[in-house]
């Protein structure tokens, strides 16, 4: 059985499958056993807007966006940018209060970038917006007063940012890079 935080978002996406409360996408089935055992139950204040991205599955939005919904020709063309900068600008659009579900939103963004997400996040959750994000981003997971879940250890359990594996591993490697490349390069000798 899968268990993890990405069989969360698989569950969810079920309900929220594709860009939009409007647009349905798909270009993987990845359905989890588990979600038959789950219900996610709406509340009586349905947001209007609501969206489910990963990052590997962007190019494929973008695409369905430029042939569907840009029929006055004036959509900024999100291909003729580098990966990261029209994902995160595809972002940066969305500034509606709604539900947002995002799978490692990181994978296609810089550090630099992580933090211009990181103010983005921030100002639309001030607004009324609510995420849903797994990441493994040591930048995301410090999002001020997120609440973190983790999913280690056969339990899901709210943890402290400092107790996150991302923060400390993160922290171990800046503090003692040379100790740790030294250590990592000698293991890996002796394989």
């Amino acid at each position: 059985m899968e268990t993890g935080p990405g069989t969360f978002v698989k569950i969810t996406k079920n309900v929220m499958e594709g860009s939009t409360a409007n647009y349905r996408f798909s270009t993987y089935d990845d359905y989890s056993d588990l979600a038959s055992a789950i219900k996610l139950r709406k509340g009586v204040s349905k947001p209007k807007w609501r969206y489910f991205l990963r990052a590997e599955s962007f190019y494929n939005v973008a695409s369905a966006l430029m042939t569907k919904y840009n029929d006055d020709g004036k959509m900024q063309d999100l291909h003729a940018r580098s990966h990261g900068e029209s994902f995160l600008d595809f972002i940066q659009r969305a500034d509606q209060p709604g539900l947002y579900i995002m799978d490692e939103p990181e994978a296609a963004l810089s550090p630099q970038r992580q933090l211009t997400l990181l103010i983005h996040l921030v100002k639309m959750a001030q607004k009324g917006a609510q995420f849903v994000i797994v990441t493994h981003s040591p930048i995301l997971l410090a999002i001020p007063d997120a609440d973190i879940f983790s999913f280690d250890e056969g339990s899901i359990r709210q943890i402290r940012y400092e107790d996150t594996e991302s923060y400390q591993i993160t922290k171990m490697f800046l503090d003692n890079r040379e100790y740790m490349l030294k250590r990592l390069l000698a293991e890996d000798d002796d394989e």
